[in-house]
């Protein structure tokens, strides 16, 4: 899902190799709509090194700091281990994403 100020992609079950294509794509689009972008986790149930490789490129690749939504536990592992997660924050409530954000900036005229 694209805002006119984030992206958020959504996971859910398990975040694996065979998400692979998948995932280079979600990432892709992500990184050509540049804008911070916040991954909904709440409902992954696994993530292998193909998910944590997608977590560094995206807190890297595109502007702002990477925010992760609620990730499980088996996430916030991964996080801590890989230390990729001094470059992601994360957050225990979501923010909500608004389908159509005002836009920011002057007075119409």
């Amino acid at each position: 899902m694209v805002s006119s100020s984030r992206t958020r992609l959504v996971l859910s079950g398990e975040v694996d190799v065979a998400l692979s294509a998948d995932l280079t794509e979600a990432v892709s689009e992500a990184e050509r709509a540049g804008l911070p972008v916040e991954i909904d986790a709440r409902h992954v149930t696994f993530m292998d090194s193909s998910g944590v490789s997608m977590l560094a490129r995206l807190a890297h690749r595109t502007p702002g700091r990477l925010t992760m939504i609620e990730p499980p536990d088996v996430v916030r592992f991964l996080l801590g281990v890989t230390r990729i997660g001094e470059v992601v924050d994360v957050v225990d409530v979501d923010p909500g994403f608004p389908e159509d954000e005002p836009p920011t900036g002057g007075d119409a005229a």
